[in-house]
């Protein structure tokens, strides 16, 4: 799939727009078409006005409160952060973790991303934090050690954290070490029950080695995809009995005894299977120490989310992955998809974070050890030039990450009529309201949108999306 690069011109309309605030009686709306005519392009300010309303109708109601949001983001995987580190030029580098991260300036202010803990497919070789010589075993984690992590994806989380302050991190592991597994590797392999404390433990060690770093953790997952084996990375089907007694009895009774500790979410795999979180938040014992939900994107129906947040609404929900790829190399099909799978129908699914997989790729889909050779990265780096090309991810991330602030209540507004589909935001600082809507229908359409009894009118072309920044009144 093509990416857009955008010329110096279109980067200093994109700098110069760096101010959102309607002015009084007025909306902004920002627009992302399908055929690529306009990208996060800011139209003319639409004016409320005391009129009648079409019988196309978003309404928005402030009033119907639901999840406080942390953010949008991707991320940063260690293929992510060597392309950031190694491959742009100081200047480069400062210039797009500005944009990426930061708000100044028309930037996105990424807010959520996910980190791995020891090797992913989307890192430079396969490793853990505790390699002992030779393989041998380490149940007292004497070798554990983060120095794999200090020459590229340390500085690079430590700029973005720089930049913005906001940044939530959920970290997950793809395999514990090989010693630990039944395979003595960290492909295939399943955790040897004896092992299940040096697991919990290698977890609390981590979190403990970062935060002295300066980079907190914010949430947590035992398991990444514990319903797959990978053949060629690390990966573990972990079930959801071993989940729950891993839970339970090893990492939630370590982790609370700490005066502040990382949020732990369950399951941090597909819609496909919503049984699977739903056993162990069942169990009596780890249930007390889960505080949400991780879900991906690949298999299965968002709407699977709804259910299981309605049966335990004390627990969060979060999208922790999801990547685009060439396997749908039409842009304006992905675009479509991103937004109302997860822009819209997540966090109408009650998440609170949404974050797609890798933040950077290069013009070869990598670099990876394994898994997936067609992914996308939300941007992609010229391994030789640093060239950044902007990917239609980054417009998705963009419509929201942009307007909603870390902090923001996500309100009620109408959706499903005519073929707009929408969600809306306020933020906290100052009221205001974003509200994304997506065109899915194959003709141009025509809205009115109705806020505090007052009334604008707008129209948005097949398959576009649009964020329209409301003043609070």
């Amino acid at each position: 799939m093509a990416g857009i690069r955008l010329s110096l011109a279109a980067c200093a309309l994109l700098l110069a727009a760096a101010s959102y605030a309607a002015t009084p009686g007025g909306a902004q709306v920002w627009v992302t078409t399908a055929d690529q005519s306009r990208l996060l392009a800011r139209e003319p300010e639409v004016i409320f006005a005391a009129q009648a309303p079409l019988a196309t109708r978003i309404d928005v109601d402030p009033e119907r409160r639901y999840q406080e949001m942390v953010g949008f983001g991707a991320a940063i995987t260690d293929s992510s952060a060597w392309l950031i580190e190694k491959r742009l030029s100081a200047a480069q580098r400062a210039a797009l973790l500005a944009e990426l991260f930061g708000r100044d300036g028309g930037g996105l202010g990424l807010s959520f991303t996910r980190i791995s803990i020891g090797a992913s497919d989307f890192s430079l070789s396969h490793y853990s934090l505790d390699d002992p010589p030779g393989g041998a075993a380490d149940p007292q984690l004497e070798h554990f050690s983060i120095a794999p992590n200090r020459e590229y994806l340390l500085p690079v989380l430590r700029a973005a954290l720089a930049i913005n302050p906001d940044l939530r991190i959920v970290a997950s592991p793809w395999s514990p070490p090989g010693w630990m597994k039944t395979s003595g590797s960290m492909v295939r392999g399943r955790l040897r029950p004896e092992a299940y404390a040096p697991f919990a433990a290698y977890l609390v060690k981590f979190v403990d080695a970062y935060a002295a770093e300066g980079i907190p953790v914010f949430a947590l997952t035992i398991q990444n995809e514990p319903d797959f084996e990978p053949h060629d990375y690390p990966g573990m089907k972990l079930s959801a009995k071993e989940r729950a007694r891993i839970i339970g009895q090893f990492l939630g009774p370590l982790l609370a005894q700490r005066r502040t500790r990382p949020r732990l979410l369950e399951w941090d795999h597909n819609w496909i299977d919503p049984a699977s979180p739903r056993k162990v938040l069942a169990d009596p014992v780890a249930a007390p120490f889960i505080d949400g939900v991780a879900w991906h994107c690949y298999k299965g129906d968002v709407k699977a989310q709804g259910p299981v947040h309605k049966a335990h609404p004390d627990k969060d929900a979060y999208l922790t992955e999801c990547s685009g790829g060439n396997w749908e190399p039409r842009w304006e099909r992905s675009l479509r998809w991103f937004v109302h799978q997860l822009i819209i129908g997540s966090t109408r699914g009650g998440s609170r974070g949404v974050a797609l997989w890798n933040l950077a790729l290069d013009e070869k889909h990598g670099p990876h050890a394994g898994g997936c050779a067609d992914c996308r990265g939300v941007v992609t780096i010229d391994s030789a030039t640093g060239a950044v090309t902007r990917n239609v991810e980054y417009y998705v991330l963009a419509h929201a990450s942009r307007f909603v602030r870390p902090g923001a209540r996500r309100i009620e507004s109408t959706t499903g009529v005519r073929g707009l589909e929408s969600v809306a935001f306020q933020n906290r600082d100052d009221g205001s309201i974003a509200l994304i809507v997506l065109n899915t229908a194959l003709g141009q359409r025509p809205y009115s949108v109705r806020y505090a009894d007052r009334v604008l009118n707008h129209a948005l072309p097949p398959g576009a999306v649009a964020t329209v920044v409301l003043e609070h009144p």
